[in-house]
């Protein structure tokens, strides 16, 4: 929990200081089976590709695959604490993140324009450096009185 905090800070100090074309925002995640089931629950997403290993079996995976949306939720953690507000968000599986996988998501901005329009695309690689999924973003990053609110976050 400390670690996700403090990739907090730093991804709200760089917003804080000014965002520009280029930048890259990293965080990561080991997905277990208890967040998996978590997020199964709450999102009443019970795919037996999550659950059921006959049904892994049959589907010719290695094991128990994690929802794509839990894997995106990378994108939106690394947004989130940018303060992104996202208009459009197009999300590409390319290979299944397994329970026990450790996944990296890499977030880096590639357009600006005014008023603070923002383009970015996102990277997720597992532990073995194989792409999981690829992510493009569109959206409104913090500026002027945002940006001063921001400096008055703990």
């Amino acid at each position: 929990m400390n670690e996700g905090k403090n990739v907090m800070n730093q991804i709200l100090k760089k917003t804080i200081a000014g965002l520009k074309v280029g930048d890259t925002f990293t965080v990561s995640r080991t997905f277990d089976e208890q967040v998996m089931q978590e997020f199964s629950k709450m999102t009443n997403n019970y795919n037996p590709v999550y659950s059921d290993e006959k049904f892994v079996k049959v589907k010719n995976l290695k094991g128990k695959v994690c929802p794509g949306l839990l894997v995106g939720s990378l994108v939106t953690e690394n947004g989130g604490q940018i303060g992104w507000l996202a208009s459009k968000l197009d999300l590409r599986f390319k290979k299944p993140v397994y329970i026990g996988d450790k996944v990296t998501c890499s977030l880096t901005i590639s357009c600006m324009a005014s008023k603070g329009l923002t383009e970015a695309k996102a990277v997720c690689r597992n532990q073995d450096g194989q792409i999981v999924l690829e992510a493009f973003l569109k959206g409104y990053i913090p500026v002027d009185q945002e940006i001063q609110i921001l400096q008055t976050i703990p």
